[in-house]
């Protein structure tokens, strides 16, 4: 369901779709989950009529994936799963951040693109790739292809226990991100695919042609740089504890995006706004469990509820 009004357009998200297993002292939940399927949800929670093209099987899993995307208002266009839909089992350390452990169907995932995915891309404002196969020359060939021509919102969003191919990963993501109206890259990013130094990467990304980079840096805030400038904001402080970071980053990508689906800012000012907004989306996806997008004001509303008023 839309949280937001509108801001005019359409998107699409390419990626990953699957069923989080969560692990800790409390036992074992599952949500489900996947970055592209968080950035999916997240836009059409901020307004944005979405569609995402996912691999997802024909099993008992991807039944709640199928079902949840409805709930949302998230048009589906589902690739064949082989192998089934894709799980991680997820562990998380003392200080909240996760650890992942995916099947087979995620390490070997795959898209295709059919007539209604083209039309889909075609018809979208801005088209957004997070945890996508980068490593795999087929599969990039056939989203270089697929988004031919499009406005591209990127997040490389590696996974460690999905990477086969570290520097085959960087080629296709470069690729594909030299033409891409935003990247967005954490310091994670840079630790797993370049040489840890995010601000390098930034800068290298601004030489490819990149025409935005969001500079994610955990606890040190975030930057974004475009040809207005560099911006940066620290991470927003809202009422309540964080519970999990695990939907930080999609919620981050989710909210810049979804600003750039009525049109790109034009000065340092207009970017400064989005990337305020942003944080703040960020840091209220934090005060909840799970990968599913919150704003300062839904927080708000919840919180009213809890108290009768």
């Amino acid at each position: 369901m839309s949280i937001e009004t509108s801001p005019g357009g359409a998107a699409v998200v390419i990626g990953d779709a699957l069923i989080d297993e969560i692990r800790d002292e409390t036992g074992v939940r599952e949500f489900v989950g996947g970055a592209a399927l968080n950035v999916a949800v997240g836009l059409r929670r901020l307004g944005a009529p979405t569609t995402l093209i996912a691999m997802v099987g024909d099993d008992v899993a991807g039944a709640h994936i199928r079902e949840y995307l409805a709930d949302h208002g998230v048009r589906l266009i589902a690739t064949a799963a082989p192998h089934g839909s894709s799980r991680a089992v997820v562990s998380r350390s003392a200080n909240g951040e996760p650890s992942y452990v995916f099947n087979r169907a995620a390490q070997e995932r795959t898209i295709r693109y059919a007539d209604d995915a083209n039309a889909a891309i075609a018809e979208a404002t801005i088209v957004a790739v997070s945890c996508f196969p980068f490593d795999a020359p087929a599969e990039v060939e056939a989203l270089a292809t697929a988004v031919e021509g499009a406005r591209l919102a990127i997040d490389p969003n590696p996974r460690t226990g999905m990477l086969s191919d570290r520097e085959e990963f960087v080629r296709g993501f470069e690729r594909i991100a030299a033409r891409a109206e935003l990247v967005k890259v954490g310091a994670d990013d840079a630790d797993v695919l370049y040489d840890g130094d995010l601000d390098a990467l930034r800068t290298r990304l601004r030489s490819l042609g990149v025409t935005a980079v969001l500079a994610t840096a955990g606890a040190d805030g975030a930057v974004l740089e475009t040809d207005a400038g560099a911006v940066s904001a620290p991470i927003s402080s809202l009422p309540g504890r964080v519970v999990d970071t695990v939907g930080a980053g999609d919620a981050t990508l989710a909210a810049v995006a979804a600003g750039l689906v009525g049109g790109a800012p034009e000065t340092a000012e207009e970017w400064a706004a989005l990337l305020k907004r942003a944080m703040d989306v960020a840091a209220a996806t934090c005060r909840a469990e799970g990968g599913l997008l919150r704003t300062p004001e839904s927080l708000a509303q919840a919180d009213r509820g809890v108290f009768g008023s």
